[in-house]
């Protein structure tokens, strides 16, 4: 439960989050009662701790989990009890523009639930004596079960390990999808990753699978700068001041795709002035709202530069997540450098901690067998 924002480091010491008791009512039409056993603690989750991403509080956290059916809703049929399944950290409700035109992750529907800390028809089912309890992106995983619309949910083959199949709810399916949804990286072509988290890195690895002529990948830490070579990366890149100049010598004058993944507006102008001529900057990673970039103007033109923005790596996740799946069991994408260990929920304030040092890729949290 995280009741106030803001609470400074140590966060083993200020502990933001509290491990509580909390109601959960029912699922009412279309949702779903989900069994959580494995959630991801991704920097958009200290995003929101910390501030940086303003959410209604209080709220139970956790976006990217897995967990089993255990029980649907009235007039619920795209899952059923027993399904194992990876939810979607915005749900779709298939009716607006977006999700009209293939691009559910814009859901306008979704956009709004999430905002306002409600599950997709605008209910709330988590609760304390006090009053109710806020949703996390539709999903609330930091818990041991959840009550979420089953247009939050994608069903996976039963034989993937939950502690997997998490991690196909956010680090894969936005890193990747940046690559090879957004950017449509061509094979030959150069890709810089700057930031190496758990999507940095999953950018990484889309980056190979796409055929990747040269990959540049830029971060602050030596050890996932280790770990994203390993991944099929070329040449690191320690964060400096000639950082740019550095990615310029790497790829021949600039990088087809810089591919930014840290939520920094100073990191993005940096992606954006790394690709040459022609060449296309994408910004993942999100920033604080008050944060502004600034751009040469007449780059866009004079140089037909472009700089677009990827959101859950544009994807369609009932169709991606599936497919990602059969790439990791092909041996494609090697999912397993993201997982940096396992944790129980009282731990989570320390993983917080080793979070923002950037000791960590992707910490998983145990909450079920």
């Amino acid at each position: 439960m995280l009741r106030e924002t803001g609470r400074p480091g140590p966060y083993a010491r200020s502990r933001p989050l509290s491990v509580e008791e909390v109601d959960l009512a029912p699922p009412g039409p279309g949702e779903v009662l989900v069994r959580n056993a494995t959630a991801g603690l991704c920097h958009s989750d200290l995003s929101v701790v910390d501030g940086a991403r303003p959410r209604p509080l209080p709220m139970v956290l956790g976006h990217e989990a897995a967990g089993v059916v255990e029980e649907v809703g009235p007039g619920a049929g795209l899952v059923a009890p027993g399904d194992h399944v990876v939810y979607s950290f915005v749900p779709m409700c298939g009716a607006c523009a977006p999700c009209q035109s293939g691009r559910p992750v814009l859901c306008e529907q979704g956009a709004e639930a999430n905002a306002a800390g409600s599950l997709l028809g605008g209910s709330r089912r988590l609760s304390q004596p006090a009053g109710p309890v806020h949703h996390h992106l539709g999903v609330s995983g930091f818990a041991e079960h959840s009550v979420v619309s089953e247009r939050s949910l994608v069903p996976v083959d039963p034989d993937l390990p939950l502690a997997k199949a998490a991690l196909f709810g956010c680090a894969l399916t936005t890193g990747v999808g940046a690559v090879v949804n957004t950017a449509r990286v061509r094979p030959g072509e150069s890709v810089v990753v700057f930031g190496l988290g758990g999507v940095g890195l999953s950018a990484v690895m889309g980056a190979v699978l796409s055929g990747a002529g040269t990959i540049v990948v830029v971060d602050t830490t030596l050890t996932k700068l280790e770990l994203a070579l390993a991944a099929g990366a070329q040449h690191a890149v320690l964060a400096a001041d000639d950082t740019v100049e550095q990615v310029r010598d790497l790829t021949a004058g600039g990088a087809d795709w810089a591919i930014e993944c840290v939520g920094s507006a100073d990191v993005l102008q940096q992606a954006y002035a790394g690709t040459r001529r022609g060449g296309t900057a994408v910004a993942v990673g999100l920033p604080h709202p008050s944060q502004e970039l600034r751009i040469p103007a007449v780059s866009l033109v004079a140089e037909e530069k472009r700089l677009v923005g990827s959101y859950m790596g544009s994807a369609v996740p009932r169709r991606d997540v599936p497919r990602m799946i059969e790439l990791y069991r092909s041996g494609r994408l090697p999912v397993d450098l993201l997982d940096s260990g396992s944790l129980a929920l009282d731990d989570i304030n320390s993983a917080l901690d080793r979070l923002a040092a950037g000791e960590a890729v992707r910490q998983l949290v145990r909450l079920s067998a």
